[in-house]
């Protein structure tokens, strides 16, 4: 099958896929970096085990993958036609009678593909991994993932035990330096001390556990002037753990809806307006988001050929200028949308048409227009500073026994 695919095809493939790759590893790498960061401290702040963060990070790649997939493709395009471009290889397929549009077939076979599996992780698989990521987070805050009891400190447990412990060993098997007061339904307190200790599972019960203690002193307090002292070389300790509330369902917050729940809330009369304004923001965001991958291998052609030459690599500047400000705009819009506020056709499919129609103008100035340019005008003014900025450092360094003044002087003749 890839044989059939002709020469020209294959060798703009082998351009485009290699770069698109990497930017989609290195932008999604970054995104999961900057959390993953912040997951490490939130964890080690709420006492959870370090493995949920992975889990944590594995809920959040669907998210970053949608965010990831069109920056890589219109970054991929891009800089696939400025490499022929700058080989002088573009001018002599256009000298041969290859158009622009005969040459974007294969990007648009891949943006076929991306659009494909952005359109499956948007509407169906991102709202489902973003509960789970909210629900690992509920119960890491709750204590549910087996939040830990910090050393040194005085942990409560059901209301009526405190709990200190000095040392811990053994990732937390061997407990070291124990105190508990513990109060009793009928107002006793008893004081507990031991030597060493650990945490044991009940069978029958998995709301209770047993702090085995060993070695230690019992004092209990009897409402008299002389308390109850008891010594024990082993002693079991049950310990009620809270109850921890269950997680709310999927679909509370509106980017948890798949796509069929965002279509029958959004065009049921018979539901609360509010939910009916947030589910079609949601649904509107996410549509013009897939449709503008459509018009990136545009973008890409529009912005990647440099005025002849000229290596500038200002568009690639651009590009990623123009696309994240789009994203930004789209964000603001749902938003306002989703509270009522504007409608959803002014605040999505207004933007995606000026920018869809500055796309287009862009491309029919390369494609069409002989020695067009999409960004002339910029590419004019960041030539002006180049030069100025390389005459700037260009000025000759002072020699040894000279002075700036002589330096710069002209030699007579």
């Amino acid at each position: 099958m890839f044989n059939a695919i002709p020469s020209i095809d294959r060798y703009i493939l082998r351009l485009t896929i290699v770069p698109m790759i990497g930017i989609f590893a290195l932008a999604a790498s970054l995104l999961m970096l900057d959390k993953m960061l912040r997951l490490f401290d939130f964890v080690a702040v709420e006492g959870g085990p370090v493995g949920v963060v992975f889990k944590m990070l594995g809920a959040l790649i669907p998210e970053y993958a949608s965010l990831a997939i069109p920056l890589g493709l219109l970054l991929g395009v891009l800089l696939a036609f400025r490499k022929l471009a700058t080989s002088s290889e573009l001018d002599t397929m256009r000298a041969v009678g290859l158009s622009y549009n005969r040459l974007l077939r294969m990007p648009y076979a891949i943006t076929l593909v991306l659009m494909a599996v952005n359109v499956a992780l948007v509407f169906y698989i991102q709202p489902v991994s973003r509960y789970y990521y909210e629900q690992m987070e509920y119960e890491l805050r709750s204590g549910a993932l087996g939040a830990s009891i910090k050393v040194g400190e005085f942990t409560t447990l059901a209301d009526r035990m405190a709990l200190r412990i000095d040392a811990s060993e053994d990732d937390g098997r061997r407990l070291i330096g124990i105190f508990a007061r513990v109060a009793d339904r009928r107002g006793q307190v008893l004081s507990i001390s031991a030597r060493e200790g650990a945490f044991l599972a009940t069978k029958d019960n998995p709301d209770t556990i047993i702090l085995r203690l060993t070695e230690g002193t019992i004092i209990q307090d009897t409402g008299t002037q002389t308390p109850r002292v008891l010594s024990f070389s082993r002693h079991d300790l049950p310990i009620d753990l809270p109850a921890i509330e269950k997680f709310r369902a999927r679909g509370d917050a509106t980017r948890e809806y798949i796509l069929p729940e965002l279509l029958r809330i959004g065009w049921n009369r018979a539901s609360p307006e509010q939910a009916r304004d947030a589910s079609l923001a949601s649904f509107n965001f996410r549509l013009v988001e897939i449709l503008m991958m459509f018009l990136m291998p545009l973008l890409a052609v529009a912005l990647a050929i440099p005025p002849k030459r000229s290596t500038s690599a200002l568009g690639v500047f651009v590009s990623i200028v123009m696309v994240v400000s789009y994203h930004k705009i789209n964000q603001y819009g749902e938003g306002v949308a989703s509270l009522g506020r504007v409608d959803p056709v002014l605040a999505f499919w207004v933007p995606f048409t000026l920018f869809a129609a500055l796309i287009l103008w862009m491309y029919w100035r390369v494609a069409y227009v002989p020695g067009g340019q999409a960004i002339g005008a910029l590419e004019a003014v960041f030539a002006k500073l180049s030069r100025r900025l390389a005459k700037l450092f260009a000025r000759r360094t002072p020699r040894a026994g000279e002075t700036p003044l002589a330096a710069q002087a002209a030699p007579a003749e």
